[in-house]
């Protein structure tokens, strides 16, 4: 419905700046008020079946019974409106619901305070900042708490036939379980879809992993609709080969390279790091299997004397290791690096970081789930050179990739 310039002239008449518009008692605030008041007389007017000075004999037997006063919470302080009433106490109007405090904008707010982290006492504080309004912490749980739904809808929503990638990684937050505070992992499946775009596909808390675990994990993808995966990256992820290989036979599993090299230098002093990171990169940047192989020799002949649990658990994962050596640099790079589940672990790290702990599991993955939407909305674009790893991929895999 369009405004006329007659009309906005009309309300701008006055208009001496932006607090004439925004303020207090602003423009915003007032034009608010009258459509809202205006609009629930007309809702009573469908509902009763008469206008307010209309004569003559009405068709029900209802009629208005006076007004009552409402102050709502709104983006320019408090607003206090008219609601209209019926002699049958019937009417509910529909644009301020019966027991609505606040006026739009206001579960927005929450929520994306909500999804950087910020305690309830922080939103509260930081509405009473910003807009002079106090909202209870009854209020933001409300709002939080509708997000419950969006988060099962979203981790029970079908998924794509096929993913041609598929990280899984996990991180640790403290939550509260049977009167104890304790690290419980979140586990997250990340994928790159066939157009190169990255997508998250699940999210779930468990205290410990194993086989039977990721069982259920992938046979809960399965069930939503995937069928099949070339290569599912992992970080060593306890029973996540076996279970990969049960429910995804076809599927190859690949060891996060840069969790390899992350855990292999971790207990190495700072004065030897850079030079052992360094003969690392010659086993997997290796040009092929064989190479990386002879690398590896070279690299224990050089290293054991000082590091030897090293060498010993890249041979202990070497199958491991080894799937990414037949693809191309480009392919290597999206595979070994995983920049993207490295940046989602990193952005939840940070906006978790003020969270002591969490009261349940509930409350955790709300949160996560939230942090996890705002992250998602930036992927607008699909991986670098994906259109030259895909060919790569249908060379190699052959009608398992469906262009």
């Amino acid at each position: 419905m369009a405004i006329t310039k007659e009309v906005l002239d009309e309300l701008l008449k006055e208009y001496k700046g932006p607090d004439d518009f925004y303020g207090p008692e602003g423009l915003i605030k007032q034009l608010s008020k009258a459509l809202i008041e205006r609009a629930m007389q007309t809702e009573l007017t469908e509902q009763i079946g008469y206008e307010k000075s209309e004569s003559g004999e009405k068709p029900s037997g209802n009629r208005r019974n006076g007004k009552s006063s409402k102050t709502l919470r709104t983006d320019q302080g408090p607003m206090k409106i008219a609601v209209p009433r019926d002699r049958d106490g019937d009417f509910e109007p529909k644009i301020v619901g019966k027991h609505q405090r606040e006026w739009r904008g206001f579960d927005d707010k929450i929520l994306a305070m909500y999804s950087h982290g910020m305690s309830t006492q922080s939103i509260q504080a930081t509405i009473k900042d910003i807009y002079n309004v106090d909202i209870s912490p009854e209020l933001v749980s409300r709002v939080t708490d509708e997000v419950k739904g969006l988060v099962e809808e979203w981790r029970n929503r079908p998924l794509e036939v096929f993913y041609p990638v598929i990280f899984f990684d996990a991180l640790r937050v403290n939550i509260r379980d049977e009167g104890h505070v304790g690290k419980k992992a979140v586990y997250l499946a990340l994928a790159i879809r066939l157009d190169g775009q990255k997508e998250l596909l699940g999210m779930w808390i468990e205290k410990n992993e194993g086989s039977k675990f990721w069982m259920g994990i992938l046979n809960e993808l399965k069930n939503r609709g995937v069928q099949d995966i070339l290569l599912a990256a992992v970080d060593g992820l306890t029973g996540f080969p076996e279970a990969v290989n049960a429910v995804f036979p076809k599927a190859e599993v690949q060891l996060c390279i840069v969790h390899m090299v992350r855990n292999s230098v971790k207990y190495v002093p700072y004065k030897d790091r850079k030079a052992v990171t360094t003969d690392l990169k010659e086993i997997y940047l290796a040009p092929s299997e064989d190479a990386a192989g002879g690398a590896l020799e070279r690299f224990a002949e050089k290293w054991d004397a000082k590091y030897p649990a090293i060498s010993k658990s890249w041979r202990g994962r070497w199958a491991e290791i080894i799937p990414y050596m037949k693809f191309s640099p480009e392919i290597r790079k999206a595979i070994y690096t995983t920049n993207a589940i490295e940046s989602v672990n990193y952005t939840l790290q940070r906006n978790l970081k003020t969270r002591q702990s969490f009261p349940n599991d509930e409350a955790a993955m709300k949160l996560i789930y939230m942090i996890l939407q705002r992250i998602s909305k930036k992927w607008t674009m699909p991986i670098r050179n994906w259109g030259e790893a895909l060919h790569q991929f249908s060379l190699i895999y052959g009608d398992r990739v469906p262009l």
